[in-house]
């Protein structure tokens, strides 16, 4: 374990390097630069702000000098809002995590209970309907979903109020962002509880005249996990740095939103640091999710 843990951490690194070279170098193919778009700076001005960002060398130089700062903790600073990028991402991240945190429990709990019922029933009325839910809400867009769910429960009925940073009230955001992770963990569920319940081992259980409910949850559902736990992790990864669709629906000041505004403006510091806190969190959650797999089914080996 303690082997495979120092080789999965060490290509981790490497992935984050290999991330990152490609997000500068693309970055900087781009034509245009962050300071194009002031139509009031000369080009004195603009020659000196490139200066004083490094912006004027070349883009190998400019890429090892970022990642020197970077090993050294330093992110930068906006180049458009002069403030340290430590300080946007620890400011916006908290308001995205908990979201993600939210919706990543209401899409697991769910999911596991429906994609259950939907295996225990199959063919009858209540798998057709869990079919039907989970067929509709997977091909629905969520900026679809963000956004009916805002018109109808925010503007036609007032029942919830529009959310922001100041208003606890965090329900339909939750929603949007827990609706297409839930419906897959649903099937994901619902063809590995069918898979573990036909197996030599659960009829031998039955046989045994175990309780149905310990023949289903601690036998069945238990090994009908690994493929839910595959898609759980970086699921979460990916919830927990905020989805750029529905916080810009929501007007919610979050990762997703500030990295779309960094793409907008391109501010070529804030998307660095943002990519690289996404890849170094969906890494730490791939890693977790290994670890994981060891611990609902023993005899998997981690080499």
């Amino acid at each position: 374990m303690g082997k495979y843990i120092v080789k999965r951490v060490l290509l981790a690194i490497l992935t984050i390097f290999v991330i990152s070279l490609i997000t500068f170098f693309a970055m900087n193919a781009i034509p245009g630069g962050p300071f194009n778009s002031e139509k009031a700076t000369s080009e004195a001005t603009k020659a000196a702000l490139e200066a004083r960002y490094n912006l004027d060398k070349p883009v190998i130089v400019q890429y090892g000098l970022y990642m020197k700062n970077l090993l050294q903790g330093d992110l930068g600073v906006s180049l458009k809002t002069g403030r340290n990028i430590s300080d946007i991402i620890w400011e916006s991240f908290p308001i995205s995590a908990k979201l993600g945190l939210c919706a990543a429990a209401l899409a697991i709990v769910l999911g596991l209970v429906l994609g259950s019922i939907a295996a225990l029933m199959r063919n009858r009325v209540p798998d057709r309907l869990i079919v039907f839910f989970t067929t509709l809400v997977t091909a629905m867009p969520s900026f679809v979903l963000a956004t009916l769910l805002l018109y109808v429960f925010c503007m036609k009925l007032g029942w919830v109020p529009v959310w922001s940073a100041g208003n606890s009230n965090i329900i339909l955001p939750v929603i949007s962002l827990a609706c297409y992770p839930m419906a897959y963990i649903t099937r994901l569920t619902k063809t590995s509880m069918l898979d573990a319940l036909s197996q030599d081992y659960i009829r031998t259980a039955r046989a045994k005249g175990v309780p149905q409910i310990k023949v289903i949850f601690k036998h069945g559902l238990r090994n009908a996990l690994i493929p839910v736990i595959t898609y759980v992790g970086p699921m979460i990864a990916s919830i927990l740095t905020g989805s750029m669709v529905v916080e810009s629906i929501f007007t919610i000041g979050g990762l997703g939103s500030k990295f779309v505004t960094g793409i907008t403006n391109r501010d070529y510091t804030l998307i660095m640091a943002t990519t690289i806190f996404l890849a170094v969190i969906m890494v730490v959650a791939n890693l977790i999710t290994d670890i994981v797999y060891k611990l609902v089914d023993p005899r998997i080996k981690l080499e």
